[in-house]
Order: structure tokens, then sequence, then C-alpha cells
């Protein structure tokens, strides 16, 4: 990766986070290694879909998190992407506790959750912080690797809703308490993000925080050179990289469909920018 597309990247991390998470302090996002997806557009693949960090037991976990709490001093613990560790995760969290944790837990999950996890995070987790990615069948198999990941989101969006309920802040803004569903909108894949919208509003809640993401930046295998053909081989009109439909950026058009379907099925609450000099709430 050159230079420019480190800070594109690093860019891209940084429109990413929510206001109302990352506050002034900043969060205290602690990444896991490895995930159960594996999609081709991952932007963080380097650490979802490889073992990069290092192992600690579920108490060096919950003591990274004193030090968060203490010397970083930021608003809260974010762990990403912790779907496949959650009794360590459950045990880390317990530990914190036991030695002061005081701040808020952030769930930052695909929602390719099993609703057993979930159960065992139940009075653990004080925000969730869930994607939806993809509504359907086909683009799960193909773009996530992984047979119906609608059908599971659906189920854990909503055991999480029922859990802590619609996102509350604090008096300055910080979310201490609820869901937030996070909506990547993708190349030509608009309708699928507008059936999203109107089971957020019809099946969860139509107070349930959103956010539209217009950042979609094709990273891990989206426009990597096709495997198997020899130079010379390609055919005219041969599509020469991987995942070609959805290697460019989304356009207004699409990123307003979202919206628009999100608004006429009855979401108000969405992470734009705040009118004012204080945080969106």
């Amino acid at each position: 990766m050159d230079s420019g597309e480190r800070r594109s990247k690093e860019t891209n991390s940084l429109r990413r986070a929510e206001t109302c998470i990352q506050g002034h302090n900043g969060s205290g996002s602690v990444f896991i290694s490895g995930c159960n997806l594996r999609c081709v557009f991952c932007q963080n693949h380097d650490i979802a879909h490889q073992r990069n960090g290092f192992d600690l037991t579920p108490e060096e976990l919950g003591d990274w998190y004193i030090k968060l709490q203490e010397v970083g001093r930021v608003h809260n613990i974010n762990v990403v992407t912790p779907e496949h560790v959650v009794p360590q995760i459950a045990l880390s969290v317990l530990h914190a506790r036991d030695k002061g944790l005081r701040l808020p837990v952030v769930y930052n999950t695909s929602s390719f959750d099993s609703l057993d996890s979930l159960k065992l995070m139940d009075g653990l987790v004080d925000v969730y912080l869930a994607d939806f990615k993809v509504w359907d069948r086909a683009s799960s198999k193909r773009l996530l690797k992984a047979d119906d990941y609608a059908a599971a989101a659906r189920e854990s969006v909503k055991a999480m809703q029922e859990q802590v309920g619609d996102l509350c802040f604090t008096a300055d803004g910080i979310a201490k308490r609820g869901l937030l569903v996070r909506h990547l909108v993708m190349p030509g894949r608009e309708h699928e993000g507008a059936a999203i919208m109107r089971f957020l509003a019809e099946h969860v809640s139509r107070d349930c925080f959103v956010n539209i993401m217009e950042q979609y930046y094709p990273d891990a295998y989206v426009g990597k050179k096709k495997r198997g053909k020899r130079q010379g081989d390609e055919q005219p009109g041969d599509d020469k990289v991987r995942y070609g439909d959805i290697n460019r950026a989304i356009n207004d058009g699409e990123i307003s469909f979202v919206r628009k379907a999100a608004e006429e099925s009855g979401l108000w609450r969405f992470n734009d920018p705040p009118k004012h000099d204080g945080f969106a709430i």
C-alpha cells in the first residue's frame, strides 16, 4: 500500500467513527484478530482476515480496558469484531469491572452473531454498534462468504434491541446505552440498503439510531487482478479485476435512494453532522 492509499484508508476510518462514540477524547477501540465473515471489500482485512496482533488471556485483556480508562481517558471500551470469541470477551469485561471499569462497553459487531452469544453478553454490553451489510442471499454468498447473512443479522439486531433499547446519550452527547445500526452503502446495491432500512423501521424501532455510511472504499480483494488467466489470454470485454462491479466509489443517487427509503419508512434519527458546535443527539 502506498502513502496515498494509506492516507485514504486512515481518513476513511476516521470518517466511519460516529461522533457520539468518539466524543472529544476518543473511543477505546480494541480490535480482535480474525472474523467470522470474509467480506471481499473489508477495510480492516489485515486484522480481520489474518491473525495479526498478540495473544492475551481474558484477564490481560480486561487489564487493557483499565489502562484505556485510566491513561487514555477514553469515553468507552469499544470491542471490534468479537463475535468469534464471545466467552473470552465476557470474562474480560467481568474482570475489568472487578478492577474498577466504569466506562460503557461498546460491542462493535458485523451482526453475524449467534443468539446464544448475545445472551451471554446481556448485562455486560451498554452499546451495540451493529453493522447491517447486505440483504440479498446472493450478495451474502458472493461478497461476505456466508450462506445467509441477512437472516442471522435480522435476528441478532432484534435481540440487541431487546437488551438495550434505543440509543440514549449523556448530557454532552456521548452514547451511553442502546443500539446504533450502521449500513455501508455499496455500489449498485442501494435496493438492499432500502430493504434494510424498512426492516429496521418495521421490526426493530422507528426510533432506531442509524448511520447511513457514504465512505465505501474498496479494499481486500476488490479490484485485485484476477487469477488463473495468463497475460494475453483475456478476451475482449473481460473484466480484468476481481469484483469489478463494486470496484468504484458510490454516487449521490445511491446514497439518496437509501436515505429516502429510511425516511419514508419512518426512521428519523440519523448520524448526521450537527448543525451546531456540539454533538448530534
